[in-house]
């Protein structure tokens, strides 16, 4: 059966997911699997379409250094043992810059371009597109599709893209793009089937995660994000402090002595719920946490998504409903327990037995504002771009998806 793969590559990671086209442009997944501990420990893991075991297999050190290496050993098991020839494969690329404002056929060329862009998102993009040159060096033939987690704000109007800077840096690209657009497009087309009422409405969309973003949406479009020209501002996030003053920057560099190389790991690495804390980035072992530094991390992370919803809902010019969504939003009940006390001056109120059940819809009856819980699906989506430039720009029909 013909296939679509989806690549996504971090650096120390390499996640996959074999997706089976069916008629009429259906899409099916098959395989869902990782090479993790890239450097360190890596180690094969793929399961089935039911969750059933496929692979799992440790490898040397040296055996798989660096992303082009796990991308081969993938390659050779989906090729040789699952019998995988993919039509396509899709790859996450987290910036698209000004050039980029839907997914693209890759090439060499397209690859050059989205190198410039390296040095705006430098914990993803270095990353995604190793494994596009990869495959262009051992499979020129196989069409390889870069979709980009910028692409879905290119919708804002000029008073959301632009800084109070000259327009010239504008003109060369410095202005908020905005970044988990593959999440929120795949919200943005659930929408009219889970909630039709409220799908071309005035909706907030909270993408909590590792990484963490908000989206302000209307007619099913970004109109506001709470990221701007890179994945460092708006709200903290697990090793990204989110806003930040510029002075800032300027203080560590003059008064710390810190090189701009020292000043972009720190802000990448050091920083977000890990700084703050001083115990962990991870949500999960900050909420078990006893530690008074780690429940000041949690309070501010929702302290901040609070403030950041009241400025959507200003862009917006009111709310009609609000969506959870990525690995805090749809698993921590109470982060979104914290986050609708925030929000309780809008009219949100919760129903706790449903929002303890993760239930789809959360807020109780009495709340002026439906709350939802949306697990989204960006390796879907990016499956969905793939096949359908394939198909030469006809998209497939979302309700006739079917993803096991």
């Amino acid at each position: 059966m013909d296939s679509i793969l989806v690549v996504n590559a971090g650096s120390s990671s390499v996640k996959f997911q074999v997706f089976a086209v069916e008629c009429e442009g259906r899409l099916r997944r098959t395989i869902k699997g990782q090479i993790d501990g890239i450097g360190s420990r890596p180690r094969l893991r793929a399961n089935g379409a039911g969750g059933d075991p496929m692979a799992d297999r440790a490898y040397p050190i040296e055996a798989v250094g660096d992303v082009p290496a796990a991308m081969e050993i993938a390659g050779a098991w989906l090729r040789n043992e699952v019998r995988i020839q993919p039509l396509a494969v899709g790859h996450r690329v987290v910036h698209g810059g000004p050039d980029f404002e839907r997914p693209v056929l890759v090439d060499h060329g397209v690859v050059a371009r989205l190198e410039r862009f390296v040095a705006l998102a430098p914990l993803h993009q270095p990353h995604n597109l190793a494994p596009i040159r990869s495959i262009l060096a051992g499979f020129p033939a196989v069409p390889q599709v870069a979709c980009f987690d910028t692409a879905f704000h290119r919708t804002h109007g000029p008073l959301a893209d632009h800084y109070a800077i000259p327009h010239q840096l504008h003109a060369e690209g410095v202005r908020r793009y905005g970044f988990h657009g593959l999440s929120y497009e795949y919200i943005s087309r659930s929408l009219p089937q889970i909630a039709p009422a409220i799908a071309k409405r005035r909706v907030i969309v909270a993408h909590l995660g590792s990484g963490a973003s908000m989206c302000a949406m209307k007619e099913g479009l970004s109109v506001e994000s709470t990221m701007g020209f890179t994945a460092l501002d708006g709200l903290p996030m697990g090793t990204r402090p989110g806003q930040l003053d510029p002075g800032v920057v300027l203080y560590l560099i003059s008064e710390k002595g810190m090189t701009a190389a020292k000043v972009q790991d720190f802000l990448y690495r050091d920083c977000g719920l890990k700084g703050l804390s001083g115990v962990s980035n991870d949500m999960r072992e900050l909420e078990a946490s006893t530690d008074p530094q780690a429940k000041l991390a949690v309070d501010y992370f929702t302290y901040r998504i609070g403030l950041n919803a009241g400025m959507l809902a200003a862009a917006l010019q009111g709310l009609d409903a609000f969506v959870f969504t990525a690995g805090i939003g749809e698993n921590s009940s109470g982060i979104r327990v914290r986050v609708a006390e925030r929000l309780g001056w809008l009219g949100v109120a919760l129903d706790a037995a449903a929002n303890d059940r993760h239930s789809r819809l959360i807020s109780a009856k009495s709340s002026l504002v439906p709350v939802y819980v949306i697990p989204t699906d960006e390796e879907l989506m990016i499956a969905q771009h793939t096949l359908s430039l394939l198909m030469g720009g006809q998209s497939p029909n979302p309700r006739n998806e079917r993803v096991s």
